[in-house]
């Protein structure tokens, strides 16, 4: 009888041995699966894309089939000066009321990521910033925080494109 609990258990081993063998010489996936992104790497990346410089926004580009039209369209961009953001300048008070609100709209920001509580302290905060400093850095912030809302709850909380148009403060 101990004889065959022994054959039981060198076949065993010699099962986990092959197995060891086959996934240590198995090619595996030629690229290894990145890294799923966390909530905190999302917060993060959320916290410095939003608080980052204003940069002008993109031309939006078409394609053309003239060859003409797309040198003359090249020359353009050379010629073109580098667009500036021109915001309005606010005072002290102003300026620590519009950055206090801006912290909150970013706080409610990452709470909206959650599953549950949804964006609507974030876009009242931003509509907020928006009526209290019209044309201000803060203002610009502010439709940027907006526009960066995923686009299906953006009828839920009745976001127009006005409110996100980044376009007025580059000159």
């Amino acid at each position: 009888m101990s004889r065959f609990w022994l054959k039981i258990a060198a076949l065993v081993i010699v099962v986990v041995i092959l197995i060891v063998l086959v996934d240590a010489f198995w090619p595996s996936e030629s690229e290894p699966k990145p890294k799923p992104k966390t909530f905190y790497d999302i917060i993060e990346e959320d916290d410095r894309r939003l608080r980052a410089d204003p940069q002008p926004p993109e031309p939006p580009t078409t394609e053309q089939a003239d060859p003409n039209a797309v040198e003359q369209q090249m020359a353009e961009k050379q010629d073109a000066k580098p667009l500036k953001p021109v915001f309005k300048e606010l005072t002290e008070i102003e300026e620590i009321e519009a950055q206090r609100l801006f912290e909150y709209a970013l706080q409610q920001r990452k709470i909206g990521r959650l599953p549950g509580p949804g964006y609507k302290p974030m876009v009242d905060a931003c509509r907020e910033i928006m009526r209290k400093f019209p044309g201000s850095e803060f203002d610009y912030k502010a439709r940027r925080m907006l526009a960066d809302i995923p686009e299906r709850y953006r009828p839920r909380y009745k976001i127009t494109k006005e409110e996100i148009d980044l376009t007025r403060f580059f000159k």
